[in-house]
Order: C-alpha cells, then structure tokens, then sequence
C-alpha cells in the first residue's frame, strides 16, 4: 500500500471513532433521563469532538513542531525538513480537556446538590417536584 493511500484510510478510521462518539454521546443526552448518564454523555460528546480536532491536524510519519529534523535525500546533498504536525488543534484539545474536566466536576456537584435536595436524579422526577 502506498503512504497516501493508509493515511487516508487512517484519516477516515479517526474521522468515523469521532463521529461515532459524537453520535452515540448526542443519543446518551436525548435518551436517558438520569442526570449522571446525561452528564456521561456528554463528556463521551467531548472526547470525540476532541478526536476529531487532533485527527485534522494529524500527518503520517510527522515529527513534532519543536523537534524537526533535517534529511538527507540519498546522494544529493541537499537538507529536507520532515513533514510537522499542526501544533494548534494540539494546543486546542489540551485546553478542551481542561475546561471539559471544569465542567464535568461542576456539573457533577450540580447533580449531587441536585439528589440531596429531591433524592432523586431523575428528570421526570425532579420536574414534577415543587420547590
């Protein structure tokens, strides 16, 4: 197989996890009504738009954007530099993870406030409850 052809099968396996996480976390947040299921959905939501981001900025055989050495090309003498990851959809999904960790624990708090005041975490359950 030719290097173009496995990346691009490797692309479209990345692309098509991603999507399957995206899809099965959206079905997880429209299907079930407990509270921590829903949340776990969305964090599962939040991985696979994190795949996604670092997928687009992947190259097969691409060095790091700090570390990119030089090579020779046979006996011409002349210095390539390696093909670079994109060093920004990184920096992105680092930051992503950080924030979604924030608000999985928020969240998290929000539910558990949630079940000692109505001891339930149902939505149907907490909805007809009054205040």
């Amino acid at each position: 197989m030719s290097e173009e052809l496995m990346q691009q099968i490797l692309s479209i396996s990345f692309y098509g996890a991603s999507l399957a996480l995206i899809l099965i976390g959206v079905y997880g947040v429209l299907t079930k009504k407990n509270l921590i299921k829903i949340l776990l959905s969305l964090t599962i939501v939040d991985s696979g738009v994190n795949l996604l981001f670092v997928s687009l900025g992947y190259i097969m055989n691409g060095t790091a954007p700090i570390f990119s050495p030089a090579i020779m090309d046979g006996k011409i003498e002349v210095l390539k530099t390696a093909p670079m990851v994109d060093p920004v959809p990184q920096a992105l999904v680092l930051t992503a993870i950080v924030i979604g960790l924030g608000v999985t624990a928020v969240g998290l708090a929000l539910v558990i406030r949630l079940f000692r005041h109505h001891n339930t975490t149902n939505i149907d359950e907490i909805r007809n409850l009054k205040w």
